[in-house]
């Protein structure tokens, strides 16, 4: 980094800023699919990724989630852990975490100071920048491996066989459940997509993968076919056996590939994250070694589920109204979403803030939305992607109709339009009404960092 004051005069608040922007200016939504340059940038920088044994997580939906039950699980067994995830809610060190924390801003700077030069080399000889998500990506291995970590859990960034993560050749892989979601990257079908993120199991490795449509499970299964990979399927030999309602998630009976597993409390809502948590408990059991002679002791795995977290999934920030914060982006995660809305509240009157991006299905998301919400408000994050408001007013109107349709330019207004809407003609005690933020990651990270910071 460079600075009219030396490094020393400098606060770590001050050269934390100075770190960011740089890594900004690569364009945070850039993307560049070729491995070779971060194949380098990491070569250069010794291999960090081979320090540690990783677990490898794509899928479409529920990828972060299932990285941080992953990470409960692995702490709970005592387990030093790094995590990668993306993207962020409130601050780019959530990327990279250590023990679920994530790392300081003076650690952060250390990292990028010691990237960053060999990605300026890399950059002058190539004629062209390294990717934001390549930095963030080399800098969370090269931490991981300073710490030093046991076991890194690595959340794909986008697809899988050209994911600037697809370098770490983990041994234990997951697939979360797969639906269409970028095809102008990935392909225009469940099995070009799915032919994409199955590219991240290596020769030999264990895949334990979510229940798929046939269509996305015929490429996987031919990928492990080649690639002479084991595969354990959700429904086949794990899965989820029982699950009842509890305050703040649920109880779960789980089916493991070395038992079954009972009175498992998640403090997380909706059967998509019941079958996350089969996922992840399946992916621990494979690196930890266990087996129809060998299962985890129940009262760590309960332990270590009891611990997860996963902000901004049916993230309840708000009470009187209730305020939940859900990062669904594209019909297939709304579905689990309205399902679990229906299944555990019980709302009387609800309405939905409503902001995605351009390349999102905005009618296949208000679609979903329409009969569980009684009107919307309609706005616009802070992304430059972000679908205009007037565009995405027009695609409402035609699913809810005009008179249950609001439009609020800037989302603190929408947030206050849609909690007088909530409230209209309700009693005193403002029971039974909500308000969903959702639509996208950024709109769900931009509510977050203003209901938090007033909180």
């Amino acid at each position: 980094m460079t600075s009219d004051r030396s490094t020393a005069e400098r606060s770590t608040s001050e050269r934390f800023a100075e770190a960011e922007r740089e890594l900004e200016q690569r364009g945070t939504s850039r993307m560049v699919f070729e491995l070779g340059r971060i194949e380098g940038l990491l070569e250069m920088l010794g291999d960090p990724q081979k320090a540690y044994p990783s677990i490898h997580v794509t899928g479409t939906n529920g990828k972060t989630s299932t990285a941080r039950m992953i990470d409960a699980l692995l702490r709970a067994h005592g387990l030093r852990t790094g995590r990668y995830t993306s993207p962020h809610l409130t601050t780019v060190r959530e990327r990279i975490t250590i023990e679920a924390q994530p790392i300081g801003e003076e650690r952060f700077v250390d990292v990028y100071d010691e990237v960053a030069p060999v990605a300026k080399l890399l950059d002058e000889r190539a004629g062209e920048s390294l990717t934001y998500f390549d930095m963030t990506t080399a800098m969370a291995f090269a931490a991981f491996a300073d710490a030093p970590v046991d076991v890194a859990v690595i959340e794909v960034g986008l697809g899988g066989v050209d994911d600037s993560t697809n370098v770490v050749h983990a041994g234990v892989c997951v697939i979360t459940p797969i639906g269409l979601d970028h095809q102008e990257w990935l392909g225009d079908t469940l099995e070009d997509i799915a032919l994409a993120k199955a590219g991240i199991v290596h020769k030999g490795a264990t895949l334990v993968c979510a229940a798929q449509p046939d269509e996305a499970m015929r490429p996987i299964l031919e990928h492990c076919a080649e690639v002479d990979a084991t595969i354990a399927r959700e429904g086949s030999e794990f899965g989820v056996l029982h699950r009842s309602l509890a305050v703040g998630g649920q109880v779960l009976t789980l089916q493991g590939l070395s038992g079954v597993y009972g009175d498992v409390y998640l403090p997380l809502h909706g059967a998509h994250q019941a079958e996350n948590a089969a996922v992840a408990l399946a992916a621990v059991e494979a690196f930890l070694g266990a087996g129809a002679d060998k299962a985890l002791d129940v009262e760590t795995v309960r332990a270590g589920f009891a611990a997860a977290s996963s902000p901004g999934r049916l993230e309840r920030v708000r009470t009187s109204p209730t305020i939940l914060l859900d990062a669904a982006h594209n019909p297939h995660g709304m579905a689990a979403t309205v399902t679990a809305l229906g299944e555990e509240f019980d709302f009387r009157r609800l309405v939905a803030v409503v902001a995605t991006l351009t390349d999102k299905d905005s009618q296949g998301i208000l679609e979903l939305l329409e009969p569980v919400v009684d009107a919307v408000v309609v706005t616009r994050n802070t992304s430059p992607r972000a679908t205009p408001t007037a565009e995405l007013a027009r695609i409402a109107v035609e699913i809810f109709g005009e008179d249950r349709v609001q439009v609020e330019p800037a989302l603190p207004d929408a947030i206050e339009a849609a909690v007088t809407l909530a409230e209209a003609d309700m009693d005193a005690e403002i029971s039974g009404v909500g308000v969903l933020i959702t639509g996208s990651v950024v709109t769900v990270a931009d509510a977050r960092r203003m209901l938090k910071r007033d909180e």
